[in-house]
């Protein structure tokens, strides 16, 4: 009742000093802000008392009718309470909510239904709380690793194709022009431009440049997870860019890459071992110019 009161006055400019300061270390005060921002056109009819008067004058046999100016005043804060709330409803279940992880950086939340995600680094996922639990739909860019509760379609969405599930346990990555995809457990449908697919545990696919690589694997869950980054007949310069965002760090390639593809794991908790593996097979020499720069040659 206090903070309805608060925000009463604070709507009407009418808080003490001491007051507002209080009133602002409120931890709700930035959705208020954008509440008054959105209701700052809201304007109310005059109160005009001669007209009121001259209406009721000029109608006989009717009992006057008196509106206290106060009741005005408490009119229009309802209003505005009442957008106030709307608004806040709204931000809370129809805006978008995002996850990031950050280079060198890992994210694990749940979502609405309690499925469990972690995002590897340098990713990003979008998704909306609103009807959640019949639209389980959610866009991601980069690599995450999915436990989802059983339920309605789950789909994840990328810019390179669609995953879809009803309630398991897979890997999805989208870099550059690379689509991998990785079952643990349940069964995975990939739709990738025009061709569809379904997987089961211990199955990983791959679409790179219109062609499809087949894997199959023991692991119980992504490597990664377990600090080691796991390729698959990849390029080096996807290997250089994982090296990047897993360590947060620039590497400068002054040779010409070279089109041997690699495959096995590198370490994500230890530079020094991962660039020591990737000189080694491609025969490269490392100059580390700062802490955040290695040159390789």
């Amino acid at each position: 009742m206090k903070k309805n009161y608060l925000l009463s006055k604070w709507l009407n400019n009418d808080l003490t000093e001491s007051e507002l300061i209080d009133f602002k270390a409120d931890p709700n005060f930035e959705k208020y802000e954008k509440i008054k921002k959105y209701s700052a056109d809201l304007k109310v009819t005059d109160f005009d008392e001669d007209a009121i008067l001259k209406e009721i004058l000029s109608q006989k046999k009717t009992q006057p009718k008196v509106i206290p100016l106060y009741k005005n005043w408490m009119f229009r804060v309802a209003s505005i309470l009442l957008i106030a709330l709307s608004i806040t409803f709204a931000f809370q279940n129809f805006a978008t909510e995002s996850q990031k992880a950050l280079n060198a950086k890992r994210t694990t939340f749940s979502l609405p239904d309690n499925s469990e995600v972690v995002l590897n680094a340098g990713s990003e996922i979008e998704y909306k709380k609103w009807n959640w639990s019949h639209n389980r739909k959610l866009d991601l860019q980069g690599e995450a690793y999915f436990k989802v509760a059983k339920g309605k379609k789950f789909e994840v969405v990328t810019n390179l194709g669609k995953v879809t599930v009803l309630g398991t346990q897979f890997n999805v990555k989208a870099r550059k022009n690379r689509f991998d995809i990785t079952c643990y457990e349940g069964r995975v449908q990939i739709n990738y431009k025009n061709f569809e697919t379904i997987i089961t545990p211990g199955k990983s696919v791959t679409f790179e440049n219109g062609k499809q690589i087949n894997t199959t694997l023991k692991a119980s869950k992504p490597e990664w997870l377990e600090n080691q980054v796991s390729f698959n007949r990849e390029n080096l310069r996807n290997i250089l860019d994982e090296i990047q965002r897993q360590y947060n760090v620039t590497i400068i390639l002054k040779n010409k890459f070279s089109n041997e593809l690699f495959t096995g794991k590198l370490p994500t908790d230890n530079l020094t071992v991962a660039i020591k593996i990737i000189t080694t097979t491609y025969d490269l020499k490392s100059n580390k110019i700062t802490a955040n720069k290695i040159i390789l040659e």
